[in-house]
């Protein structure tokens, strides 16, 4: 099984291309992903992995996200080698994403800058769209 789940923050706005022959939009961009833990500073660490993803959802991505946005990210982990014009080997690692989901709104478009959170339960105990929220003891098993 080969299934990644990232939750982090773009390092940069996405870079959106298309590849030549066939057209189909590519977007790369870089998630800083937090650790859970400190390091011997009392700091928290971040990794700093690659995404790409492909079809209209890379379009998307370069139309809505830019850097600093939260973002969920869900695919597989890709490993693969080119080599320089010095004919050294270079290995990359990325995620090749299947679904992104966007934490944080916003419209370059616009050119407004604001974020807005996606909806959330109320803590009324009524989701966004009025219908009743289900306690555990509701839920048969």
């Amino acid at each position: 099984m080969n299934s990644v789940i990232l939750i982090g923050r773009l390092t940069k706005d996405p870079d959106l291309r298309y590849i030549p022959g066939t057209g189909n939009p590519v977007a790369t961009f870089t998630v800083a992903v937090n650790r859970t833990f400190k390091n011997k500073e009392g700091n928290y660490e971040a990794d700093f992995i690659p995404v790409q993803v492909w079809g209209k959802q890379a379009e998307n991505c370069a139309n809505y996200l830019q850097k600093g946005r939260q973002v969920g990210v869900s695919g597989r982990l890709q490993v693969r080698s080119y080599e320089t014009q010095n004919g050294e080997r270079r290995w990359v690692t990325e995620v090749v994403a299947d679904r992104i989901e966007f934490l944080e709104w916003s419209s370059k478009e616009n050119g407004s800058g604001s974020s807005e959170a996606p909806r959330s339960f109320e803590p009324t105990g009524l989701d966004p769209e009025g219908f009743q929220a289900l306690d555990d003891d509701d839920i048969p098993f």
